[in-house]
């Protein structure tokens, strides 16, 4: 008799997935990291933050939500149920990845650190119900749903390319520019998250409290900062058809430019009309554009070649778009 195997090591055995498999689990990742982070904010903007009085029940006495919690607790339990969706995505992930022949590690991990993000944030989405929407946890809520984006996004790209050693596809200060992009947009989302700790959206109809400072001044702060990674995305563009960079590097700097365009008009469009809800939620769904811009951006100048233990992957040079976001 063997040695016993684990429910993955078995899958593995049995089943090798299709090229294009793999990279197909790690985009339904991606698409799902964005619509958990849309439909979180279309709780808060609804009022439905506390729609399930408690975590991980919906009530004290039951799982799901009740009639008598209204639209406010189907709205919350929906974006509850949304979890699994994101979750079932994510262990689509672990096991293509497991399953690849011949056999991808440093996917695997990507994948289980997916996993573990999710199941950490899923903790701390409930402390923020236990807390009564503290701004705080609501901001260590968010940036949680972003450092999955990050992951699902490193795992897609990853999945698109070998296993060989990084090489690089740009000169060095280019690649620096790029890492100074995304370090000013972490800053630019942290500091959204201020906006929104102190701002009219509580996520609650009650009185819940607001971090200490006049969200106007956060808003001024949070435009600041746009503006240097608007700056630098437009130096980046003109660096790189200035050292002749692939087409797919001036690609990635273009959609950047487009996207940083749009959600600033709407980020302004919003603070002068009174934040509406409806604007609020298009400029989340920018920032999470904006984010996988940028993530792309700097993975797309170096490559990683094919090796021996390398499956062949689907071209990564593609546009924005064609990616299905």
């Amino acid at each position: 008799m063997g040695p016993v195997q684990t429910p993955l090591a078995s899958i593995a055995q049995r089943w090798t997935p299709r090229p294009g498999i793999l990279r197909r689990a790690a985009l339904s990742a991606v698409v799902m990291s964005v619509l958990i982070i849309v439909t979180g904010g279309a709780v808060r903007l609804t009022g439905s933050g506390l729609g399930c009085d408690t975590w991980p029940k919906c009530t004290d006495d039951s799982l799901f939500a009740t009639p008598e919690q209204g639209l406010h607790g189907a709205i919350e339990f929906g974006n509850r149920m949304l979890t699994y969706v994101l979750s079932a995505a994510v262990g689509w992930t672990i096991i293509a990845a497991r399953s690849s022949k011949p056999r991808r590690r440093p996917l695997t991990r990507l994948g289980w650190a997916q996993f573990w993000i999710v199941a950490s944030n899923a903790v701390l989405g409930g402390i923020t119900v236990w807390t009564g929407l503290n701004p705080w946890t609501v901001a260590g809520h968010f940036i949680a749903a972003n450092a999955l984006l990050t992951v699902t996004v490193i795992t897609w790209h990853r999945a698109g390319e070998g296993d060989g050693p990084a090489r690089p596809r740009v000169p060095r200060p280019v690649r620096k520019l790029a890492w100074a992009i995304v370090a000013t947009t972490v800053v630019l989302i942290v500091l959204g998250t201020g906006v929104t700790g102190s701002g009219k959206h509580a996520g609650d109809s009650s009185d819940v409290p607001r971090m200490p400072w006049d969200w106007t001044l956060a808003a001024h702060v949070h435009a600041i900062a746009a503006w240097v990674v608007c700056a630098l995305a437009l130096a980046m563009w003109l660096v790189v058809r200035g050292v002749d960079a692939p087409d797919d590097v001036r690609a990635r700097c273009r959609e950047l430019l487009l996207i940083l365009l749009a959600q600033g008009g709407i980020g302004y469009l919003q603070y002068f009309t009174g934040v509406p809800e409806i604007l609020v939620g298009a400029h989340m769904l920018g920032s999470s554009l904006m984010w996988i811009a940028v993530v792309r951006l700097a993975l797309s100048l170096r490559e990683r070649p094919e090796t021996e233990t390398t499956p062949a992957a689907a071209p990564i040079e593609r546009s924005f778009s064609s990616g299905a976001l």
